[in-house]
């Protein structure tokens, strides 16, 4: 597994066409298969991003910007279940697929997705065990709607996030649009895996997926 990229994007990365990057979304399905495994085996999740798109800011109102600019993640909190993590940077691997966390902490950011607070789904990854123990996204499944997500930027900003669904998808029925399609605002994915653990394929059978809009 090659060692994360913690350096920001490039800025033509930033403007890749929303086909590309849902052609690059399939061929990243293939590692949406792992996460962890009781066994030796190499766990794995994916994510990439949908096109970022017109930035919006403040009026002359007062009311919050409906996105942020750029910042690079670097610590991921979820009060409601008891997550802190710092996160490294998630590039893609030389086969195409997403590189993913070394061990069960921490968490990553796909670095091919918006920054978080930025316009469209910024994906942040983790494993919900490693070797045996849990990992950080464990207790993903028990995040509610409502809940806070809270994202410190390397800036000193923090992106505050509310949980608006908790998904899960079986694996061979993965909603990649719903996941890394284009949206009109700022949001957040967290996804990791779910459902049954086969042995066979020393994989889980499904993939949770939390949904977050900024507030």
């Amino acid at each position: 597994m090659n060692t994360a990229r913690t350096t920001p994007r490039p800025a033509a990365s930033r403007t890749r066409a929303a086909a590309g990057i849902v052609a690059a979304a399939l061929l990243l399905m293939a590692v949406l298969a792992g996460c962890s495994t009781p066994s030796s085996a190499a766990p794995a999740d994916a994510s990439v991003s949908a096109a970022p798109q017109q930035r919006t800011t403040t009026g002359p109102t007062g009311v919050s910007p409906t996105v942020l600019g750029e910042s690079t993640p670097v610590h991921l909190y979820v009060p409601s279940i008891g997550v802190e993590t710092d996160l490294i940077g998630l590039g893609l691997q030389s086969d195409g697929t997403m590189e993913v966390p070394s061990g069960g902490f921490p968490a990553g950011w796909y670095i091919g997705s918006p920054t978080p607070g930025e316009l469209g789904p910024s994906i942040l990854a983790g494993h919900v065990d490693w070797g045996g123990a849990p990992g950080v996204f464990a207790d993903l499944t028990e995040v509610k709607p409502g809940d806070a997500v809270i994202v410190t930027r390397e800036d000193g900003t923090t992106a505050s996030f509310a949980v608006t669904a908790v998904e899960q998808y079986p694996k061979d029925q993965f909603l990649t649009e719903s996941v890394y399609g284009d949206i009109d605002h700022a949001g957040l994915r967290l996804i990791t895996c779910g459902g049954d653990f086969d042995t066979d394929a020393a994989s889980y059978d499904d993939n949770i997926v939390v949904y977050a809009d900024l507030t």
